[in-house]
Order: structure tokens, then C-alpha cells, then sequence
């Protein structure tokens, strides 16, 4: 970590201005790059707007060492262009949501939100590709966590706490991840199998010299997605044509698949999201829950699309929240309110053990002391304590 003291852009001191006067008048800012996760947890504290949208630029990439830096309010549709023209893609698949706001996700808010798409069971989570950041504080101090090799393990990795952060611990200056070339190959499988089989099935398939990417189950239908060299892909679908038969998707038609279960554009998502918007305040809610991949079905009324080869499921169901939270607990998880009518935040308190809640708030203690970034959107009635005792 590296303080940068006032060798700082002056739009970083304007930040800093706004910062100090929210503090000063007891406000709380929410930090906000393109819109696109403006949907997700409670806003209503935010009164006060950081926009980060000016604030952007590809700082640096270096094909050969698979490693691009990019200012947080950089367009991810930008930088994930730059890297195509390299053979190059963030492995991770965020998530760009571009039917939530026309301004489009950025490279900062990508980061924040944590989010990430169908592969992530196989290449790993936005944490897992952060290599280091550059970090306005809740006391307008400009700090820098980790580097800009894939090697780097000197100290604590502050970085990676930033992704999923939401907003609540700073403004992302600038990123710098790690990058992946792109698969050689690819194929998409669709079986016909119930919700129990199919969770038993990909589980047991995770386990084998088999190249599966990322998964998704649906209404009796289990679909897989193949990557890696062309002869594993080749053989894998052979292998899996014997054990479980099933039919191979047309290229474009894949694409178009994984594309919208990424962007959540997908007729499921779609569906949930009507569903919301009729329903009120006391319809319906899409939840995210995550769980143990050999986690049996939750039996939640209301529909239910899997990913992550069970990990993740997406329900939408009217049934009432902590009805939903308790069963996930007692899978060994927790749900998280996606869509809803009614403000939420993000986290549950009841999630929280004694030790998480000391660690987040002294986490929280060390970056905003004074609260300005507690506007609720992720944290319940627990964190927001501590800007009370600063």
C-alpha cells in the first residue's frame, strides 16, 4: 500500500473536495460510474452523487504479460474491445447489464459490484483476476494496493477487497487485472435432465479430465459449455454424448445463449424482472443465492435457474424473505435480494458471525472512518454503527 499524498489530478481533487464536505454536513455519497447496477441494494441514503464517468482511459496493457490497467470510469464495453484486438478477454465475464442503463458498465463499477458471469466456476471470480488498484478513501486519501505482475504476494492483498465492495469503502481510481487469451475452441451441450440429476451429473463430470467452462440448468434442461484445445473438446463431447446423450447447439446459437445468461438479458432473467415490476412491493423478488454446488434442491416455489455447476441459483419467488435467507443458511449459504420492489440491502445481518462482523467493521474503520460511503446499499444496521463511534 502507497499513499500518493497531492500528486493527484485535479478531477482526484474535486473528489476529495466532495468527500470532506459530506462528511462535514453528515451526508453520504454513492459512487456511481454508468448506472448499470443503480438496481442492486438500498440507494435511498445516497443523496449525494461521485460520478466517475469522466474519469477514463486504458493506462496500460501489456499483451505479452497478460495484464491491462484501466481507470475505473472507463467503459468495460472499451476495454473488453481492446483486449479482443489482442486475442485477449477477462476471463471472469462480467456481467455489462446493458438493459439496465444506456451509459453502459465501467471498468470501476465492474469491480465494485463483484459480479461475474457463467465461467466463473472454471476461471475463477473478479477477485481472483485483480492484480491491484489505486483507491480514494472515505478521507479523500489516495492509496495503492498491490502491483502489476501476476506474481505479487508481498503483504495483505487490500485489492481484492475491493471487489464486491459495492462503493462502501472508496472510489476505484484505477484497476489493473489480469487478462486470459482467448479459448481455442468451444461447444455447447443441451441434455434434457431434472433439477436433482442434473446437480448430481455436473458434479460428477467437474471432477473429470473434462474441460467444462460453465453450466446453467432451467426448466429440464441442463446445457454445458466446453473450452480448451480443440482434440479435449472434441473427445469431451464424444464422451458425454455416450454417457447422457443430449444435442450439440449451433455456434451462434451458443453465443447467443451464454451471452445473455452473462448480461442477464436471457428470457429467465427477463421473465423475473417482469415479474418484479408487476408484482409491488409485496410480489415477487429474483434472489441470488449462493450455495455448495452439491447442495440439494431448495424446494422454493417460483422459478429457478442454476449456474456454476449448482453454486449459484437464481429463484424468483414470492415467498417471504427470511423463509428464502433461513434456507439458504441451512444449505450452508446465503441469498442475496437481487431484483426487488422493495429497498434491500445487499447482506443479510443474520449472515454475519461475531468474528466477519469485527472484521468488516474495522476494515470499514480503516477505509471511511467518518461513514461517508455508508449509504446502506450493502450493509445492514451492523456496519453502519461505525461511522457513529468515529
Amino acid at each position: 500500500m502507497a499513499d500518493l499524498g497531492t500528486t493527484t489530478p485535479t478531477q482526484w481533487s474535486q473528489w476529495a473536495d466532495q468527500i470532506h464536505a459530506a462528511a462535514a454536513e453528515g451526508e453520504r455519497i454513492r459512487i456511481r460510474g454508468g448506472g448499470t447496477k443503480d438496481f442492486l441494494g438500498d440507494l435511498r441514503q445516497g443523496d449525494w452523487v461521485l460520478d466517475t464517468s469522466d474519469w477514463t482511459g486504458i493506462e496500460s496493457h501489456e499483451p505479452t504479460e497478460l495484464v491491462v490497467r484501466a481507470r475505473g470510469g472507463t467503459p468495460l464495453a472499451e476495454l473488453e474491445a481492446v483486449l479482443a484486438s489482442k486475442g485477449q478477454y477477462l476471463a471472469f465475464e462480467p456481467p455489462r447489464f446493458a438493459w439496465a442503463s444506456p451509459e453502459g458498465a465501467t471498468v470501476g463499477g465492474m469491480v465494485a459490484a463483484g459480479l461475474s458471469g457463467p465461467s466463473r466456476v472454471s476461471r475463477g471470480a473478479v477477485r481472483d483476476h485483480v492484480l491491484g488498484c489505486t483507491v480514494m478513501n472515505g478521507q479523500g486519501q489516495v492509496l495503492r494496493f498491490g502491483g502489476s505482475v501476476m506474481k505479487n504476494v508481498a503483504g495483505f492483498d487490500l485489492s481484492r477487497v475491493m471487489a464486491g465492495s459495492m462503493g462502501t469503502l472508496g472510489v476505484l481510481l484505477d484497476v489493473t487485472l489480469k487478462v486470459m487469451p482467448q479459448p481455442v475452441s468451444s461447444a455447447t451441450l443441451r441434455i434434457e435432465m431434472t433439477e436433482a440429476e442434473a446437480l448430481l451429473q455436473v458434479n460428477q463430470w467437474a471432477g473429470q479430465p473434462i474441460p467444462l467452462d460453465a453450466s446453467a440448468w432451467w426448466d429440464g434442461m441442463l446445457v454445458l459449455r466446453l473450452r480448451g484445445a480443440r482434440a479435449a473438446v472434441a473427445s469431451s463431447v464424444q464422451r458425454l454424448y455416450k454417457e447422457r446423450g443430449g444435442e450439440l447447439i449451433a455456434p451462434p446459437l451458443a453465443e447467443g445463449f451464454w451471452q445473455g445468461l452473462r448480461d442477464q438479458s436471457d428470457e429467465f432473467f427477463v421473465k423475473a424482472r417482469d415479474a418484479v415490476n408487476r408484482g409491488g412491493a409485496h410480489g415477487v423478488t429474483l434472489w441470488r443465492l449462493s450455495v455448495p454446488s452439491t447442495a440439494a434442491p431448495l424446494g422454493l416455489p417460483g422459478e429457478q435457474l442454476i449456474e456454476w455447476f449448482g453454486a449459484q441459483r437464481w429463484v424468483c419467488t414470492s415467498a417471504p424473505a427470511e423463509a428464502v435467507q433461513d434456507l439458504a443458511r441451512r444449505a450452508g449459504g446465503h441469498a442475496q435480494p437481487f431484483v426487488s420492489a422493495q429497498a434491500r440491502p445487499l447482506a443479510d445481518e443474520a449472515d454475519w458471525s461475531g468474528v466477519m462482523q469485527r472484521l468488516h467493521e474495522r476494515v470499514q474503520m480503516a477505509f471511511d472512518p467518518r461513514g461517508v460511503f455508508l449509504t446502506g446499499r450493502k450493509w445492514g444496521a451492523r456496519p453502519g454503527a461505525v461511522a457513529s463511534r468515529s
